[in-house]
C-alpha cells in the first residue's frame, strides 16, 4: 500500500470519526442524515471486501502449502525454523487475545451497543468430536457459498499437500494456475483498496453518530492493546528462547535486529527486509552465512508471528463489540484458523486484516469488523511488521546454535 493511500484511508477514517461526533454532539439534522446517508458506501465496501477474502485465502493456501510440499528435504534446519514459527504464532493468537480481553474496560459499551445492538448472536458450538467431523467438508464448494472457511482451508491444505508430491509436470502447472489466481486477486484487492477512504468514511460516520465519543475510544484501546501484546510478546517469548536456546545477550541481540525493525515499520514488509536482515545476521549476530541464508528468506515468507498477536487481539476485540461470546470452547477453532492463515498472510494491503476472516467465521463475527480495523490499521501494521523481523532473526539466531552443536551431537 503507497504511503499516501495510507494517509488517505486515515484521513477518511477520522473524517467519519468527526462527522459521526459532530452529529452525536449537536443532534444536528443535516449533519444526522450525512451520516445515515452514506451508510450503504460503507456496505457495499465491505461486500466487495467479502467477494474477493474466500478465493483469494484459498489461492494463497494453496501455493503456499504446494510449494513447500518437499519441506521434508529441507532437514534439520527446516524443521526446526517451521517448529519455532508454529508455536510461536500460536501463543501469539493467545497472548493477544488476552492482552485484549484485559484492556476491554478502556473501551467503551456504548460502542458495543451502537454497533451491534443486540443483533448478532453467537452460534451453537459444537462439541469436540462435532468440531473435528466439521472440518472435513463433504462439499467444499458448498463451504465456500456458505462462507464456511476453515473447512475450506482443511480441503485446501490437504490438495496443496497431495499437488506438492505429483510429478513436476502436473505440479508446476496446478501451482502455477493458483499463482496466476493469486496474482489477480491480489491486484483485484488493491483496486478494491483505492475506494477504501470512502469506504472506511462511510462505515465510521453513522456507527460514531450512534456511539459518539465511545467508537474513537474503543478504536484508541484496541491499537493500544495491540501494541502492548506485541511488546509483551517480543519480551517474554523471543528475549527468553534468544536467551536461554540461542544463548544470546538480549540487549545485544536487539541491538542488532533494531535497523531491520526500522526498514519493517516503515516498508510494512518483511520480504523487503531480507536484505537487511541478511546483513544484520552477518555484521551484528554473527550468524553462518548457511544458516541465514536459509531461514531469514523462509521467514520473511511464513515467520507472521506478530501478524497472529494482532488477529489475536482483533479477534477478541470484534467479538466485544458485535457481542459474540468466546467461551474455551470455541476458542481453538478460532485459533487453528488463525494460524494456519497466518503462516500464509498474503502480501497486500491490509492482508492481516483481511486475513482474520477464517477465525471471524468460526466463532460466527461478522466479516464487517473486518472494514473496522482496516481503518486503523496503519499503527499496528508497522508494528507487527518489526515484531515478524524479529521473530525471523530470533528463529535464525537459534537455528544456528542448533547447527553448533549438531557435529557433537553426532560425535
Amino acid at each position: 500500500m503507497s504511503v499516501k493511500l495510507q494517509i488517505a484511508i486515515a484521513l477518511g477514517l477520522v473524517a467519519g470519526l468527526l462527522l459521526g461526533l459532530a452529529a452525536a454532539i449537536t443532534q444536528a439534522p443535516p449533519l444526522v442524515g450525512l451520516a445515515e446517508a452514506v451508510e450503504p458506501i460503507g456496505t457495499a465496501f465491505v461486500d466487495l471486501l467479502k467477494m474477493v477474502v474466500i478465493p483469494l485465502v484459498a489461492a494463497v493456501i494453496f501455493v503456499g502449502v504446494a510449494s513447500l510440499g518437499d519441506l521434508r528435504r529441507l532437514g534439520r534446519m527446516g524443521a526446526a525454523a517451521m517448529g519455532f514459527f508454529a508455536v510461536t504464532s500460536v501463543v501469539g493468537v493467545l497472548l493477544g487475545m488476552g492482552v485484549m480481553r484485559a484492556l476491554l474496560p478502556l473501551a467503551s459499551e456504548a460502542a458495543a451497543q451502537a454497533i451491534a445492538p443486540g443483533t448478532v448472536e453467537a452460534p451453537a458450538l459444537p462439541g469436540p468430536i462435532d468440531f473435528l467431523l466439521s472440518l472435513i467438508p463433504s462439499n467444499p464448494f458448498a463451504a465456500a457459498a456458505e462462507g464456511a472457511l476453515l473447512p475450506l482451508i482443511v480441503f485446501v491444505v490437504m490438495f496443496a499437500a497431495a499437488t506438492g508430491v505429483l510429478p513436476a509436470k502436473e505440479r508446476d502447472t496446478l501451482i502455477g494456475l493458483a499463482k496466476a489466481t493469486a496474482a489477480a486477486l491480489i491486484k483485484l484487492t488493491h483496486w478494491i483498496l483505492w475506494i477504501a477512504p470512502v469506504g472506511v468514511f462511510a462505515l465510521a460516520a453513522p456507527v460514531t453518530a450512534r456511539a459518539g465519543w465511545a467508537m474513537l475510544q474503543s478504536l484508541i484501546a484496541f491499537v493500544v492493546a495491540v501494541l502492548v501484546a506485541l511488546l509483551a510478546f517480543i519480551a517474554l517469548v523471543y528475549a527468553p528462547a534468544v536467551r536461554f536456546l540461542g544463548r544470546r545477550l538480549v540487549g545485544k541481540f536487539l541491538k542488532g535486529c533494531m535497523s531491520s525493525q526500522v526498514i519493517a515499520a516503515a516498508t510494512v514488509s518483511s520480504p523487503a527486509t531480507v536484505p537487511a536482515m541478511l546483513e544484520a545476521a552477518d555484521d551484528e549476530l554473527r550468524v553462518s552465512r548457511t544458516v541465514s541464508g536459509f531461514v531469514i528468506p523462509l521467514g520473511a515468507g511464513v515467520g507472521r508471528a506478530g501478524s497472529a498477536v494482532f488477529q489475536g487481539a482483533g479477534l477478541a476485540f470484534l467479538a466485544w463489540l458485535y457481542g459474540v461470546s468466546l467461551p474455551v470452547s470455541g476458542i481453538g477453532g478460532a485459533v487453528v484458523a488463525t494460524v494456519i492463515v497466518s503462516f500464509t498472510v498474503p502480501s497486500i494491503p491490509g492482508g492481516s486484516v483481511l486475513s482474520l476472516a477464517p477465525a471471524l467465521g468460526t466463532v460466527g463475527i461478522p466479516l464487517d469488523g473486518l472494514a473496522v480495523l482496516l481503518g486503523v490499521d496503519r499503527i499496528p501494521d508497522m508494528a507487527r511488521t518489526a515484531t515478524n523481523v524479529t521473530g525471523t532473526l530470533s528463529a535464525t539466531v537459534l537455528v544456528n546454535r542448533l547447527e553448533e552443536r549438531a557435529p557433537t551431537q553426532r560425535g
